[in-house]
């Protein structure tokens, strides 16, 4: 919550995290997750990095393979290392939206 435009919030019935109503963490509600997960939003780069270095703390299943999303389990991870995650997150979503949105107004064709 320390974290800009961070808000409470749900996603699929369950407790969430979000920034500017877009997801950054949730607790996982699809059946795959394991108990006393968090689900983080980070890129696919930034999650094979992460799992590569601690497959104790991050996994990923089959239904989580194609979401820009890492599952996080919470036992296995320190508080200073899931406040680093989730700046993580801030950042990946954050800037995820900036580049969705127009930078001017579109062009009116002549």
């Amino acid at each position: 919550m320390a974290l800009p435009g961070v808000e409470e919030s749900t996603a699929y019935g369950s407790p969430a995290l979000k920034v500017h109503g877009k997801l950054l963490a949730c607790v996982p509600a699809h059946r795959s997750a394991e108990p006393g997960s968090l689900a983080v939003r980070v890129d696919f780069d930034d999650r094979a990095e992460l799992l590569a270095a601690d497959p104790d703390v991050y996994y990923v299943t089959d239904h989580y393979l194609n979401y820009t999303a890492v599952p996080v389990r919470l036992s296995r991870v320190t508080p200073d290392v899931l406040r680093d995650l989730l700046g993580m997150a801030h950042k990946f979503v954050t800037s995820h939206e900036a580049r969705r949105s127009p930078s001017r107004s579109p062009r009116k064709h002549v």
